[in-house]
Formats: C-alpha cells, sequence, structure tokens
C-alpha cells in the first residue's frame, strides 16, 4: 500500500469517531500532559473516596462533552470489564482487616477486602476511562508534529514511531488477506492452532519486510539527518490547553483534598 494510502486510512479512522466538544481543539501533546496530572496523584493513594469524587466529575465532564452512554461503553468496555476484575481479586486475596464473612483456603473476605476492592476498582475507572475518551480522535501524524515541536522529543524517534503507528492498521488487513488467500487454496479450514502460528510467523515476515523497505526509504529521503528539520504543520497550544490543563489540576486536587478532609486518605507508602 503506498504512503498516500496508508495516511489517507489513518485519517479515515480518526474522522469516523465521534467528535467531543472542547476536546477536539485541544493539542494532542496537551491531553497526554492533562492526563499525567490527573492520574499521577490518584496513584498515590488507595482509598474509594477520592476515586469516587474524580471518576464522579469526570462522568459530569464526559457528558458536556458530548459522551453519551452508549459511546462510552462502546469505546471503553474493556476497562469496564476489567476494573470488576481487578476489583474481585481484591477482595478474595486482599489484606484480612475487620469482620470476617467468608473464607476458603487461601481467599477471605474481610471488612479490609471489600474497602480495597471498591477503591482498586473505582480507582482504574477514574484512570482508565480519561485515558480511552481524551484520546478518541486522536492523528497520529498531529500527535506526533505536538511530541516534536512542543515537547521537543528527537525528530528520529518521532518520525519512526509515526511511520510505525501508520503502518499498525495494515496488519488487520494483511491477516485478513492472508486468511482468505489459504481459504481460497483449502488449507484455512482445519487445524486451527497451527493455522494461526503460520500466519502469525507469515505476518511477521511481511512486517520486518515493510519495516525494512520504510526505513530505507524515510533515509533516502532525509529522515535520517541531524541537521535542522522544518514542520509542514505548526503545532501550537492555547487558551483551551490551558484551560484543560486547570481542570485536570482542579479535579486531582479536589479529590485528594476530600479524602484528606475525610479521613480516608490512605497513601501507598504507609
Amino acid at each position: 500500500m503506498s504512503a498516500a494510502a496508508t495516511t489517507s486510512a489513518g485519517v479515515g479512522m480518526v474522522s469516523s469517531a465521534p467528535r467531543l466538544r472542547f476536546v477536539d481543539r485541544v493539542n494532542p501533546v496537551t491531553r497526554l500532559a492533562a492526563l499525567v496530572v490527573l492520574t499521577t496523584p490518584l496513584l498515590l493513594t488507595v482509598d474509594w473516596l477520592s476515586a469516587a469524587v474524580a471518576l464522579g466529575i469526570e462522568l459530569v465532564l464526559f457528558a458536556l462533552a458530548g459522551v453519551t452512554p452508549k459511546l462510552l461503553v462502546a469505546r471503553t468496555w474493556p476497562i469496564l470489564v476489567s476494573a470488576p476484575i481487578a476489583g474481585l481479586s481484591m477482595l478474595l486475596y486482599g489484606q484480612p482487616e475487620g469482620t470476617e464473612y467468608w473464607s476458603l483456603w487461601l481467599a477471605r473476605i474481610t471488612d479490609g477486602s471489600i474497602e480495597l476492592a471498591v477503591a482498586v476498582t473505582v480507582r482504574v475507572l477514574a484512570i482508565g476511562l480519561p485515558a480511552a475518551l481524551l484520546f478518541l480522535r486522536v492523528d497520529p501524524t498531529e500527535l506526533a508534529d505536538g511530541l516534536a515541536q512542543i515537547a521537543h522529543l528527537p525528530a528520529r524517534f518521532v518520525l519512526g514511531a509515526l511511520g510505525a503507528t501508520r503502518l499498525v492498521g495494515l496488519f488487520v488487513e494483511d491477516w485478513r488477506a492472508m486468511g482468505l488467500s489459504r481459504r481460497a487454496r483449502g488449507i484455512g479450514d482445519h487445524g486451527v492452532i497451527r493455522r494461526v502460528a503460520t500466519m502469525a510467523f507469515a505476518l511477521l515476515v511481511l512486517a520486518i519486510r515493510r519495516g525494512s523497505k520504510l526505513a530505507t526509504a524515510m533515509e533516502a529521503r532525509g529522515f535520517g539527518s541531524d541537521t535542522p528539520r522544518t514542520w509542514a504543520r505548526v503545532s501550537t497550544v492555547g487558551g483551551s490547553d490551558a484551560a484543560l490543563l486547570a481542570i485536570a489540576a482542579a479535579v486531582a486536587a479536589l479529590s485528594i483534598a476530600v479524602a484528606v478532609w475525610a479521613g480516608t486518605f490512605n497513601p501507598v507508602w504507609s
């Protein structure tokens, strides 16, 4: 597939995602910084109240941005499934404290494990949902422009990562094409494990060849030189970016402050 077709495929995937009010005007690098500002304080404590406050505010902000319940479930279902699983492990094998309600060998359900399970479940949601929704519509090229021009990451690293990201979408098409060709030859209807193993190896070989060709093409066009690089599109930040960072900091500070005020703040180092 040509570079133009690859770029068009990437842009098509971005445009197919629903637009979100306010968020779409924010630079992708700012979204990444806001995510770090929001989630880092939540990782410093293991209590249910701070995570619940953060999650409640996030859901309100998501609704204001245009995230419907259907969109929320469709885009974040892996997080919605993994959060209860993480909480279940804490429920059964968390630190036993207080009254014991049930036990079986190493598994014990106590007041402490119940509280820890609730805290972990809500915390996974509070950290995972913003990560999924803030990057609902992100063009890899815009993200690369921001990382190089605003975050000042090395251009060689950014452009290499951009090229790799653009080619990831082709893996699905390659896998589908290989499956259809094998079935047309009468070798794709039996031996599921063997078929998957051989197709995975073929996909690995194809990826290595395509990566080598891409690296050679980029090197021939001067992408590997150490001279200062110019950029076709200027990546800028503005008032919307500052507002998102301020909102993220306010949500994190309020959630921690409420937990400290209520006496539920439980730092991970304690």
